[in-house]
C-alpha cells in the first residue's frame, strides 16, 4: 500500500512538473500569438522561449560558447529553411529575417519599418540619438550634423591628424618592452580621432582620458542583459552614461560661453556646428540632442574603426600571402608618389584597390554588428509570412555574411573573393542599408586605410596567444584583447 502510494505521489509530482514546464514553455506563444486571431496562421515558424526571457539564454549560450552561428542554425534545424522565424528577443515578440532579400526590405522600407532598438540601448545612447528617432527627425539630424563625417572629401581635413596619430602611436607601441592589448590601444587612438573631429584639441588630456574610460564602460553594457543591479555590466553602463553626460555638458557649456562672447576660433569643429546650426524652421539643437548625438557618433565612428583595423591586421598576419600583396600595393603607392608630395594623400587612398578588398573581407568575416533592429509600423508581409504591427524585426546580417550559398567557405579569410565580385542586393551590409546607414562608415573606412598603410609598411604584430578564442559580445574581439608585441621592421617615407 505504501509502495503504491509512493508511486502515486511520484507520478503526481512528475506530472505537475511536466505540466508547469509545458505551460511556461508555451506562455509567450499563448500571450503574444493567440491574441492575433486569424493572423497567427500566417506567422513564421519559430519558438518564443520562456516567459520574460524568451530565447535570450540560448542566444547568450551560442555567442558565449564561441559558436554564434549555432543560434540561427538551431531555428533552421527545428523549423526548416523558412529563413524567417518568430522568437522572443530582448523583451519583445520578434521576427528574425536572415536572407539578403528580407534584410534589405526591412532596412530599406521606412514606410513599414521604423527603429526598433531595445529600450536598454535607448537608455544608454539617449532618446535623441540617431538610432531611436523617427525617420523625419533622423533626416533632420543628419542634415544638421553629418556633413563633417560623411564622404572622403569632407574627411580629408582630418587626414593629417589621423596620419600623425597613427605613426606616433605605432612608434610608441613598438618601443615598449612589455606587450600591449592591441585592440585596447587601437580604441584609444580612434577615440582621440573622433573627439578631435568633434571638439578639436581643446579638451584637456585628463578629461579626455575620463571620457574614454566612461565611454568604454558604456559600450560594454549595450548588449548585456538589462539587469540594473550592482555588479552587472548594464548597471555599470548606466552609471557611465551619467558620468559621461556631466563631462560632455561641461564642454558644451564652455563652448556656448565662448560663442556668446565672440571668442573666435581659427577653424570650427563639429561641436561648433551643432551649437550654431539651425534647421529650416529656425530650430537649433538642444543640449540633450547634442550630447546624445555625440555619444551616437562616437559609437558609429570609433568602435567600427578600432575593431576593423585590429581584425584586418590579425587576418593579414595569419595569411602571409595576402599580407605580402597588401604590403606591395602600399610600397607601389610610395614609389609612384611625386617628389613634391609628402605623406599619404586622399588620392592615394582611393588607389588602394587591393586593400579595399581586404577591408571588405574583414568586415564580412568579423561581423562587427551581427544584427540590426527594426519595428513593424503596420502589419506587413515578407516571404508570405505576416509580421504583426509593433513586433520587433531583427535583420540578422551575420547569417548573410556567413552563408556558404553566398560566400563559399565563409569562415575562410580570402580577399580574392572580391575580385570582380558583384554581390546581390543585401548580400553585403556591414554598415546597414537605407536611410539609417551607419553615418560613421566613411570615417571608419578612411581611418582603417590610413592605419593599415603605415602598419603594413613599417610594423609587425606578434600575437602572444595566437590560438586564443573570440569573445563575441558586445563586439567580436580576441579574448585576450589581442595581447601582442609591435615590432618596427623598416623606415618608410610614407
Amino acid at each position: 500500500m505504501e509502495y503504491d502510494l509512493g508511486w502515486v505521489v511520484f507520478t503526481a509530482l512528475l506530472g505537475g512538473i511536466v505540466g508547469i514546464y509545458g505551460f511556461l514553455k508555451k506562455a509567450n506563444e499563448w500571450f503574444y500569438v493567440s491574441s492575433l486571431g486569424e493572423k497567427q496562421k500566417t506567422l513564421p515558424p519559430g519558438d518564443m522561449g520562456w516567459p520574460f526571457i524568451g530565447n535570450i539564454l540560448s542566444f547568450l549560450r551560442a555567442f558565449k560558447n564561441g559558436d554564434p552561428d549555432s543560434f540561427i542554425a538551431s531555428f533552421a534545424t527545428r523549423f526548416g529553411q523558412a529563413r524567417v522565424y518568430r522568437a522572443f528577443m530582448f523583451g519583445n515578440p520578434t521576427i528574425i529575417v536572415t536572407t539578403p532579400e528580407t534584410c534589405r526590405k526591412v532596412l530599406m522600407d521606412d514606410e513599414h519599418f521604423g527603429p526598433g532598438w531595445p529600450k536598454s540601448v535607448t537608455a544608454l545612447f539617449g532618446k535623441k540619438a540617431l538610432h531611436g528617432v523617427s525617420i523625419q527627425e533622423h533626416k533632420r539630424l543628419l542634415r544638421l550634423t553629418a556633413a563633417p563625417i560623411k564622404g572622403h572629401e569632407a574627411l580629408s581635413v582630418y587626414l593629417d591628424y589621423i596620419k600623425h596619430i597613427a605613426k606616433t602611436s605605432f612608434d610608441e607601441w613598438a618601443s615598449m618592452e612589455q606587450p600591449i592589448e592591441f585592440i585596447t590601444e587601437m580604441r584609444k587612438i580612434t577615440f582621440k580621432v573622433i573627439m578631435t573631429i568633434f571638439m578639436s584639441s581643446e579638451v584637456d588630456p585628463r578629461s579626455m582620458k575620463a571620457m574614454e574610460k566612461e565611454y568604454t564602460q558604456l559600450c560594454h553594457g549595450h548588449k548585456a542583459m538589462t539587469i540594473n543591479l550592482p555588479g552587472f555590466a548594464y548597471h555599470r553602463a548606466i552609471k557611465a552614461r551619467k558620468n559621461l553626460i556631466k563631462l560632455f555638458q561641461a564642454v558644451v557649456d564652455e563652448r556656448r560661453t565662448m560663442i556668446k562672447s565672440n571668442q573666435s576660433k581659427a577653424k570650427k569643429d563639429m561641436l561648433d556646428l551643432m551649437i550654431e546650426t539651425e534647421d529650416d524652421d529656425g530650430r537649433k539643437l538642444s543640449d540633450e540632442e547634442i550630447i546624445d548625438l555625440i555619444i551616437a557618433y562616437l559609437f558609429a565612428g570609433h568602435e567600427s574603426s578600432a575593431h576593423a583595423a585590429t581584425w584586418t591586421i590579425i587576418f593579414l598576419q595569419k595569411h602571409p600571402q595576402f599580407f605580402k600583396t597588401a604590403k606591395e600595393e602600399q610600397e607601389e603607392i610610395i614609389r609612384r608618389r611625386p617628389p613634391t608630395e609628402t605623406g599619404l594623400s586622399l588620392k592615394e587612398i582611393r588607389q588602394m584597390e587591393y586593400l579595399s578588398k581586404v577591408i571588405d573581407e574583414t568586415l564580412r568575416l568579423a561581423n562587427l554588428s551581427f544584427v540590426l533592429f527594426r519595428e513593424a509600423r503596420t502589419d506587413v508581409s515578407i516571404n508570405g509570412y505576416n509580421i504583426p504591427k509593433g513586433w520587433k524585426v531583427l535583420a540578422w546580417i551575420r547569417h548573410i555574411h556567413m552563408n556558404p550559398e553566398i560566400y563559399p567557405n565563409p569562415r575562410e579569410f580570402n580577399p580574392s573573393r572580391w575580385d570582380d565580385r558583384r554581390t546581390k542586393p543585401g548580400g553585403y551590409i556591414p554598415f546597414g542599408a537605407g536611410s539609417r546607414l551607419c553615418p560613421g562608415a566613411d570615417l571608419a573606412k578612411l581611418e582603417v586605410s590610413v592605419f593599415l598603410h603605415y602598419f603594413l609598411l613599417d610594423y609587425k604584430l606578434e600575437l602572444l596567444n595566437p590560438g586564443c578564442g573570440v569573445t563575441y559580445l558586445p563586439i567580436p574581439r580576441p579574448s585576450d584583447n589581442c595581447l601582442a608585441r609591435i615590432t618596427k621592421i623598416s623606415k618608410s617615407t610614407a
